[in-house]
């Protein structure tokens, strides 16, 4: 396989990367701004040290793709299967995103950000998010299946739904008003 071209400290915005072909490289220390990746093949790119600010990734393919301590802000991921993407040293955070029905499945992304994000439907089964914070975030009707989330902080988050039995949650922290999304699985009404 040919070696990638190596793109740094450069800023790229207002592109329309499904209208214009977007080069398959490394990035490190890029700037991507109101850019559109839109069923963009995006496989086997390198970001590093990269930042995404209000760019729409719908439908985008992330496989094979590397992520290392990436920052996306104002982003719509919705749909992403980040599950997909190249695990060695994979680590990201997010800030008022969509990152409804994506799937985490599987991953160890220990200490990941979640800040004011709508997180709806998403797959965190299998997952080790040990440290995350949930941030001001939308849970509703997302997976958490044998996912390890000690440690993790929901004390903000709203509309979980998480079986204490079937996922691993020692020192997580959740505030009083999150506890129905602990017990639900009982059907019992708490009033406060």
């Amino acid at each position: 396989m040919p070696s990638l071209e190596y793109i740094q400290d450069k800023n790229f915005a207002n592109i329309d990367f499904s209208k214009n072909k977007f080069a398959i490289a490394e990035y490190e220390n890029c700037r991507f701004i109101k850019c559109t990746f839109s069923n963009v093949k995006l496989i086997e790119a390198i970001f590093i040290s990269c930042d995404f600010e209000s760019c729409e990734f719908t439908g985008a393919n992330i496989s094979s793709t590397v992520l290392r301590d990436v920052k996306f802000t104002k982003c719509n991921l919705s749909g992403l299967e980040f599950n997909t993407c190249n695990q060695l040293l994979l680590s990201f955070s997010f800030y008022d995103c969509k990152l409804n029905l994506a799937s985490f499945y599987g991953l160890k992304i220990h200490k990941t950000i979640f800040a004011k994000c709508e997180i709806r439907e998403v797959d965190l089964g299998s997952a080790d998010l040990s440290g995350s914070s949930f941030n001001e975030c939308d849970l509703g009707k997302t997976i958490f299946d044998n996912t390890i989330i000690s440690k993790c902080d929901f004390r903000k988050a709203i509309n979980y739904s998480i079986d204490p039995e079937q996922n691993k949650i020692s020192k997580a922290k959740f505030s009083v008003s999150g506890l129905p999304g602990l017990l639900n699985k009982y059907d019992i009404e708490i009033e406060q």
